[in-house]
């Protein structure tokens, strides 16, 4: 998932081009720490990064240096803040090793059930995770003096680390700079940007969406904006890395813990660089309802939820979509979508099993039609209504033109490997997988491809 173990060199490599980022370690009293990737706009996939934004009202936010990072200038702690208390819900990692900001987190959310919520503040740089009593003191130690500073007795604050794992937080620096980066909020583009850019590690660009939307029956137009951050160490439970969204809808606590659970299973945790769960994986979302008119809350199964959960979803998708895009080493971006399945977990499965194969995910790579490979993983995923009698797969061209089929119901077709080439030259491609049972369940799983970056960048990283 995302990626928290500190990494020396990060560099697009498009089948035969490598675009070096530059990224470093300084050893300081023998302790290995973590230098940002440089974020340039002169990177191709920069084209994802918005250029400017609708963003919900309430919330303050903004990026700073205080310090964890060492090249002394790379934005590296994040700030938002709601001037109403918030709804507060979130999605953890499942991963037995949990950082101190996960713990945390959950212990807040679980104290307040989920009302009330007020900030968030996040590290790059320095996970906080395997670091023990001191760790714990030091995420409680982060997340009081943001709430301090808001007038807050009690725990009300998110609290996000990513970064190198097994190591203490520089927190003399974090607190001194926390008060500075209030310094720093705002409501613009440029103060989401900032945050979506304090949030980066390995990341080769910041990960920021924001939509406008309205509600059937409700006059009020609301706003989400969101942001998330990943290249590496992706894959769930949870998935990924770090991310965070924010409405000024009304929403209850209970029905906001159901739209993102729901989202996430759909989005976040459907998605896969490497297979690798990482310890401090959180999506939190807050809705503080500064744009109601009538001051009525979306309660679970009652008007507007089902269309906010849906909208909420489309949106988590967009953001976990950017994740893979920047996926380390990553050259192509690909939907596995299987459909007919007897149920969604059915359908789930066997397009997450296809989606970390490590042989799958290098024929792509090499542009290589082996369709075998994407029959093996479907067969190994464990799901019993699985017939090779009935089982269809296809690539599907995203420049609009026609479909390849590779196989149907079991038997293999003659492949025009030419074409299946030029498909597979495409940046983004789906491959499209049909049990045939009749169920007509669906998934969708995005990943991307596995390159010689992507072993050069994780074989040595801590040299």
């Amino acid at each position: 998932m995302s990626s928290l173990v500190s990494k020396s060199r990060h560099s697009l490599h498009r089948l035969a081009t490598y675009r070096p980022i530059t990224s470093q370690y300084l050893s300081i009293s023998s302790r290995r720490t973590y230098a940002a990737t440089v974020l340039s706009e002169s990177n191709p996939k920069w084209k994802y990064v918005p250029k400017s934004g609708t963003y919900p009202q309430g919330y303050s936010v903004g990026g700073s240096h205080c310090g964890v990072k060492k090249d002394g200038k790379s934005l590296d702690l994040a700030l938002l803040t709601s001037s109403l208390p918030a709804s507060g819900a979130a999605v953890f990692t499942k991963n037995v090793f949990k950082a101190a900001p996960v713990v945390l987190s959950r212990q807040m959310l679980e104290a307040r059930n989920g009302d009330g919520v007020r900030a968030l503040v996040a590290n790059s740089g320095c996970a906080n995770a395997v670091t023990g009593k001191g760790g714990m003191e030091d995420g409680e130690a982060m997340g009081k003096a943001v709430d301090t500073l808001l007038g807050e007795s009690q725990p009300s604050t998110f609290i996000m680390s990513t970064g190198v794992i097994g190591q203490r937080l520089p927190i003399k620096k974090i607190l001194d700079g926390i008060p500075v980066g209030f310094k720093f909020l705002g409501q613009d583009h440029e103060g989401w940007l900032n945050t979506a850019k304090a949030i980066c590690t390995t990341d080769t660009f910041p990960k920021l969406s924001s939509q406008s939307f309205k509600l059937p029956g409700d006059e009020a137009e609301y706003r989400i904006a969101g942001m998330a951050k990943g290249a590496g160490m992706i894959h769930p439970n949870m998935a990924t890395l770090l991310g965070f969204m924010a409405t000024d809808a009304p929403v209850t606590p209970a029905a906001l813990k159901e739209i993102l659970t729901y989202a996430v299973d759909r989005s976040f945790n459907a998605i896969s660089v490497d297979g690798d769960m990482s310890t401090n994986d959180t999506v939190a979302f807050l809705a503080n309802g500064a744009a109601s008119k009538d001051g009525k809350k979306i309660d679970v199964n009652g008007p507007g939820f089902e269309e906010l959960r849906n909208i909420v979803t489309g949106f988590a998708e967009e953001l976990a979509k950017l994740v893979v895009r920047d996926g380390e080493g990553a050259t192509k971006f690909v939907t596995v979508r299987v459909v007919d399945a007897l149920a969604f977990e059915d359908a789930k499965q066997v397009a997450s099993t296809i989606a970390r194969s490590p042989l799958v995910k290098t024929a792509l790579y090499g542009r290589d039609a082996n369709w075998g490979r994407i029959l093996c993983a479907t067969g190994y995923a464990g799901v019993s209504s699985v017939e090779p009698t009935k089982t269809n797969v296809s690539f599907i061209p995203t420049d609009g033109s026609a479909e390849l089929k590779l196989l149907i119901n079991g038997e293999p077709e003659n492949v025009d490997e030419a074409r299946a080439s030029e498909i597979l030259e495409m940046e983004d491609l789906e491959i499209r997988v049909s049990l045939g049972t009749g169920g007509g369940q669906e998934a969708v799983y995005y990943t991307c491809d596995f390159s010689h970056e992507y072993v050069t960048i994780n074989g040595d990283y801590r040299t």
